[in-house]
């Protein structure tokens, strides 16, 4: 019996939407398919097949955050902005998971995500010069973890089978993935060892545009008000999902591996973006995101330097990262 081979055209035939130049040559263009939604249902951007599924990566933190909090997760805005964090492992992020878990009395050998060294590139390098190994609290996805945990700890589930997709903790995720975002045409494990799940992109941008916009006293309204209160712990210093929240009034903003993005607005628009070659450098998303927001008339002197990429050549600039044919 042959194999059904993938299908692959919502990647091979998304626009090219950056070009990177280099004095005046155009070193390299990358695909992408990018939407924005209105609460109407409309679509002011829409570039590629959209309708598509995509893994979204930890950009769905938010949603499975959503998801602990509609199971009874209650915790200060800082800490929630930690369970929907991809962190850098400062100091803060970390003794912050501890704290998370201490809250239901646990502690760090609960964990359950793949060990890894810091994200951050300073927290890196300290984290080796000081001799240490990679620790499930260094990686990344430790707060949402913890959160997990903690959840799970409040409804009397086990723990130590929090990472199967069978368990309560992750159908209710699921459940709440397929309710908030759309249909889920796949499941696989993240990179955290936590469940993913393949989602339509346009269904990521509507999902954002209504958790930012939604009243504060809603769970949505608490993911929200978490995010734009602690932006610092859903990435870190130096870290452009950051610098994006504090730069535009009322952002939700969470980037996702594989060069994913997605956002909202407060007033219920929301953007999401799947690079197609899954580019490790966040440059093209980056831009992406920056002229999007331009592009919904969303401005600050903030977002125009988020958006201004300059490519050096002996440290001066000589190109630019570019967005092209970005229009609705």
């Amino acid at each position: 019996m042959t194999a059904q081979a993938p299908d692959t055209t919502s990647l091979d035939e998304a626009p090219v939407l950056v070009h990177v130049t280099r004095g005046g040559f155009v070193e390299s263009a990358h695909r992408a398919t990018l939407v924005a939604t209105d609460p109407a249902g409309g679509t002011p951007l829409r570039h590629g097949r959209v309708d598509d599924p995509v893994l979204p990566r930890s950009s769905l933190k938010p949603i499975q955050a959503l998801a602990m909090v509609r199971a009874g997760l209650d915790l200060p805005a800082h800490l929630l902005a930690l369970v929907c964090a991809s962190h850098s492992g400062q100091d803060v992020h970390r003794e912050g998971v501890g704290e998370v878990l201490a809250t239901v009395g646990l502690d760090l050998t609960a964990l359950q995500n793949t060990p890894a060294l810091p994200l951050g590139e300073v927290e890196h390098a300290r984290w080796l010069a000081a001799g240490r190994t990679p620790e499930p609290v260094a990686q990344d996805c430790s707060g949402k973890h913890a959160g997990m945990l903690a959840t799970c700890k409040l409804n009397d589930w086990p723990i130590e089978d929090y990472l199967d997709p069978r368990h309560p903790l992750q159908q209710a995720i699921r459940a709440t993935t397929a309710q908030v975002v759309g249909p889920v045409t796949h499941t696989t494990v993240d990179g955290c060892g936590a469940p993913l799940f393949a989602v339509p992109l346009r269904g990521l941008a509507t999902a954002f545009g209504v958790i930012a916009g939604a009243d504060e006293a809603t769970d949505e309204g608490r993911i929200a008000t978490a995010m734009r209160t602690a932006p610092h712990m859903v990435g870190g210093t130096g870290r452009d999902v950051t610098a994006f929240m504090e730069s535009v009034p009322g952002l939700v903003a969470k980037d996702g591996a594989e060069s994913v993005y997605a956002a909202g607005l407060a007033d219920g628009r929301g953007i999401a973006i799947k690079v197609a070659d899954g580019t490790a450098q966040p440059r093209a998303r980056r831009g992406l995101l920056a002229h999007s927001l331009l592009a919904l008339g969303v401005d600050s002197e903030g977002l125009r330097t988020l958006a201004d990429q300059p490519v050096l050549g002996h440290g001066h600039r000589v190109g630019a990262v570019e967005v092209v044919g970005l229009s609705s």
